[in-house]
């Protein structure tokens, strides 16, 4: 037999997505990027919740949840630990911005093995240069048009940077080019707020739904008065930061008490 199909686009293995797509035309779509443990997709329901608030923001249709799951477990089918992506577009439309009066999305399901786990007790972070835009409408949303973190990523080459951190035009700590960032500040736990910008994870919703913690501005200085750094992916949990720029981190009680909660719900956690 024929191994499993890793990629479907509208549920066929031989799919093709058209090039007037909206989504390769102007990134007109969302996606979710969702880690499998075996066949258990532990935050599945988070992803489906931001997914179904963001197409309603975009005004886009949301696929049948039912069907999703589906899709997900035929391409991960065979595959230990994986990552499926959900890929959501407008579909074809005619040249212009306007919306097509009735949409018929794209949907694309695709499953990649899981990333190797990072070596060591955290992972070295650089500040960025590219300044993330301001765009409140967009603001929290994993929408298609990622061009701020593919320049920012081109930044570094180095392979023991694991991450840059973004800040907005103020000067404001966001996130990291690829997960949320929190961060304990005189005891507190702290996560910025995203309001203007960034991506608005399901790790971090979880993170949030179990630990009390302030989401407000924060400035780039306060991080080298943070006592523990750590960021939250929703593929690979949560991630000890050893070192950005001067400063170094050590996993505290915050972190590890997040690492044990990862691991009951499923998962594989990092840096144990």
């Amino acid at each position: 037999m024929p191994p499993p199909a890793r990629l479907l686009v509208d549920g066929m293995a031989a799919g093709a997505l058209s090039p007037l797509d909206r989504g390769l035309a102007y990134g007109d779509g969302l996606f979710e990027t969702i880690r499998l443990v075996g066949a258990a997709a532990p935050l599945w329901p988070r992803h489906m919740q931001r997914l179904r608030e963001s197409c309603v923001r975009l005004r886009l249709p949301m696929p049948d949840e039912a069907l999703l799951a589906r899709e997900a477990a035929a391409v991960s089918s065979g595959l230990a630990d994986a990552v499926v992506r959900i890929t959501l577009t407008r579909g074809v439309g005619e040249r212009g911005y306007a919306m097509p009066a009735s949409p018929q999305p794209t949907r694309i399901v695709a499953a990649f093995p899981a990333p190797a786990p990072y070596s060591g007790e955290g992972v070295r972070l650089r500040l960025c240069r590219l300044r993330l835009a301001e765009q409140p409408l967009l603001a929290g949303m994993k929408h298609l048009n990622r061009l701020e973190q593919v320049l920012a990523r081109a930044e570094w080459d180095d392979p023991s940077i694991a991450d840059g951190v973004l800040l907005d035009a103020a000067g404001r700590v966001v996130c990291t080019t690829m997960a949320n960032l929190f961060a304990v500040i005189g005891g507190r736990l702290v996560t910025p707020s995203l309001e203007r910008c960034g991506v608005a994870g399901v790790a971090r919703a979880q993170v949030l739904a179990t630990r009390d913690a302030e989401v407000r501005d924060l400035a780039l200085g306060e991080l080298a008065h943070a006592s523990e750094l750590f960021l939250s992916s929703s593929v690979r949990g949560i991630v000890p930061v050893r070192s950005m720029a001067e400063t170094v981190y050590v996993p505290g009680p915050v972190t590890r008490d997040l690492q044990s909660h990862w691991r009951g719900l499923g998962f594989p956690t990092e840096h144990i």
